[in-house]
């Protein structure tokens, strides 16, 4: 009898820790898919796909490795910049000549503008977000943080349009068409002046109420600064077809490792994995007779249209890897998934990002966050799409 008891015993032991193990792995499946959402989302389509059309030599050839190589590169330079809290200090050098509300508002709005046509439009966010908050915050502005937030995440996804690295989607189109700079710029210059003029006139109807920032960050260290800035420099000789991605990649690696190993780690792997499926997505749909045919077809008939409503349901960054397959006509598709990155929540990655932020730090604010966030972003895309159809 004694024996039977001490085995039920352990037996219950091992399915109480066998149950905490369960909870424990369930707990950190949640909290993984709602960090990564899109790479959870790109993931399994991927699977889908591969379902469809099995894996075969063809898959490597999906990959653009200059792409990933480009991208991992600046992402680490903007960690290490970040660690060493540039963005920050110069951010708040801006900020601190803001008097009230409505300048600060337009400080903000503008710093995260011009940050994310160097850094890109989700590191931009996830940079001055976090200062937005702490301006509104300690000077008792909170009820403006919405619409404050909900600007800065509008500029952030236009702002980045301009430049071939201001966005992953415009690198992934720059490199995939080999598109002159010149020309690109040349491109995106009419949709990019109406987005400043859009976005200035919604933050002119803030009010100018007194306002203060909190005090300024400590002095930058100026030999590592430099140091960073000049590997920034060579980022943007590689995305510019200076200097061959590969070494530029080996030079910033190697450097980052010595000089700031934590950098390293931050690098958003997450974003260059869902590159990785977003490619093999792309390359599966594209051999799938029904879907080419299709695309093709929308495509042929509009191609600005059918990129900025491809973004709407699928986000811009998929829908410009998918929609290359099927067209050339890549002055359309690039505007399309640009101005695309505004209107629903899924629009753009940095769209998440900037709910994900202010519902972190808000509470009990959610849906009036998200009718604000729809009559702005909607407002923006209609007008957008509109003048671009008939310029």
């Amino acid at each position: 009898m004694n024996r039977v008891i001490i085995h039920n015993g352990k037996g219950s032991g091992v399915r109480e820790s066998f149950i905490s193990a369960l909870i424990l792995v369930s707990r950190w499946c949640k909290a993984f898919v709602k960090r990564n959402t899109v790479l959870v989302i790109a993931a399994s389509l991927a699977i889908i796909s591969s379902v469809i059309v099995p894996p075969d030599a063809k898959y490597i050839e999906y990959i653009d490795y200059k792409t990933l190589s480009v991208l991992f590169s600046t992402l680490a330079v903007v960690c290490a910049l970040k660690n060493i809290k540039f963005f920050t200090f110069t951010a708040k050098k801006i900020v601190k000549l803001a008097g009230n509300t409505k300048m600060l508002a337009l400080s903000l709005i503008y710093i995260t503008f011009i940050g994310s046509m160097f850094i890109a439009n989700d590191m931009a966010l996830l940079t001055f977000l976090p200062l937005g908050y702490i301006s509104l915050s300690v000077s008792g502005k909170e009820k403006y943080m919405a619409r404050v937030f909900i600007l800065q995440n509008i500029a952030a996804n236009l702002g980045g349009m301009l430049t071939p690295f201001g966005n992953p989607q415009n690198l992934y189109l720059y490199t995939k068409f080999s598109i002159p700079t010149g020309e690109f710029m040349g491109i995106m210059l009419l949709p990019f002046v109406l987005s400043i003029i859009l976005f200035t006139v919604f933050a002119l109807f803030i009010p100018s109420e007194p306002v203060t920032i909190e005090n300024e960050s400590a002095a930058l260290p100026k030999g590592r600064c430099a140091f960073y800035l000049v590997l920034f420099a060579l980022t943007l000789l590689s995305v510019f077809r200076i200097l061959p991605h590969y070494i530029c990649l080996a030079v910033i690696f190697i450097s980052v490792l010595f000089s700031d190993k934590s950098a390293l780690k931050k690098v958003d792997y997450p974003l260059l994995l869902t590159f990785v499926f977003f490619f093999i997505i792309a390359g599966n749909v594209s051999r799938i007779g029904a879907v080419n045919e299709l695309l093709s077809g929308l495509l042929e008939k509009n191609t600005l249209v059918t990129s900025a409503l491809s973004c709407q349901v699928i986000s811009n960054v998929p829908s410009a890897i998918l929609l290359s397959e099927f067209t050339s006509n890549y002055k359309d598709l690039l505007v399309g998934v640009n101005i695309g990155g505004v209107g629903t929540l899924i629009s753009s990655l940095a769209s998440l990002i900037t709910f994900r932020e202010y519902t972190s730090r808000v509470k009990g604010k959610t849906l009036s966050y998200i009718a604000l966030f729809s009559l702005y972003n909607f407002a923006f895309l209609l007008i957008l799409l509109t003048v671009m159809l008939f310029a």
